[in-house]
């Protein structure tokens, strides 16, 4: 199962961490892991490379885990935060559709 942190502050999205492949399929098949991949990457790379937030990033290959970690501002807060929400809101959809293969979760 793909399990997906989101860390809370005071209401701010900090950042999160993704870990685990979902078993919907074998590697290379599995559409589940698929869409986990490409929305956890847009957001990365729409936070980093067009808001220039600076995130820090860990990419863990072995044990299927990124991490990502706003720091403690940000001149682009707001759209920052819009791509944090919009990547939780998506990751819930695709929970939704494939309960046992997903978990997102908000941790305060």
């Amino acid at each position: 199962m793909t399990r997906v942190e989101f860390f809370d502050q005071d209401g701010r999205i900090t950042g999160f961490c993704c870990e685990g492949h979902s078993g919907y399929a074998e590697a290379g098949s599995d559409i589940v892991c698929a869409a986990v991949t490409t929305a956890i990457r847009m957001a990365e790379c729409t936070i980093n490379d067009v808001c220039g937030c600076r995130a820090k990033t860990r990419v863990n290959d072995k044990e299927a885990r990124i991490t990502l970690t706003l720091p403690a501002s940000c001149d682009e807060e707001e759209t920052v935060q819009a791509v944090l929400t919009g990547l939780m809101l998506t990751l819930c959809e695709l929970r939704d559709e494939y309960p046992d293969y997903i978990e997102v979760m908000e941790v305060q």
